[in-house]
């Protein structure tokens, strides 16, 4: 999270901009927020990952998803394309896409599913829209995500309650 808001902070919010920022920028924006580890390998695939979106979309996800006919299958397989995006990576994808993309609609991935069972919630993203409704449902499976970081049941179950007074 906190290297995804270093490269925001810079601006470096579109293919262009990330394209336009040198190895050496993004590289020790990287380094500063934390993300040390694999900071050049980030650095050198965020380029070429830009670089796809650019040459193959003209910039625009909303052209894969026309490319793709609106087929979640196919934009699944589409974005996994894209190198250093795997299944946990479209999975984010889709899961914040949805509230955008009627096609993704709605959907829960196994992060977020497991969580729900953690805590006694259905599992399915059918009866999890049936306990809150379509217009709350991304910010349920938001949650389940947040609280599964938070770590510790306890924890997890006083996000829910928070969540459940917010919706």
């Amino acid at each position: 999270m906190q290297a995804a808001r270093a490269l925001t902070d810079q601006g470096w919010v579109t293919p262009e901009k990330m394209v336009a920022a040198s190895w050496e920028e993004r590289t020790r924006t990287l380094n500063r927020s934390g993300y040390a580890r694999y900071d050049e390998r980030t650095s050198r695939m965020l380029e070429d990952t830009a670089r796809s979106i650019l040459d193959r979309y003209q910039g625009d996800l909303r052209n894969l998803r026309e490319a793709s006919g609106r087929n979640m299958d196919i934009e699944r397989q589409r974005l996994k394309e894209f190198k250093g995006i795997g299944n946990v990576g479209v999975d984010i994808f889709l899961r914040e896409a949805q509230v955008a993309w009627d096609e993704l609609f709605p959907f829960v991935d196994e992060r977020a599913r497991q969580n729900a069972k953690e805590l006694g919630l259905p599992t399915d993203a059918q009866s999890l829209l049936e306990l809150v409704g379509k217009d709350d449902f991304p910010r349920l499976v938001s949650a389940l995500i947040r609280v599964g970081l938070a770590g510790d049941h306890e924890e997890m179950l006083k996000e829910v309650h928070r969540t459940e007074k917010i919706l």
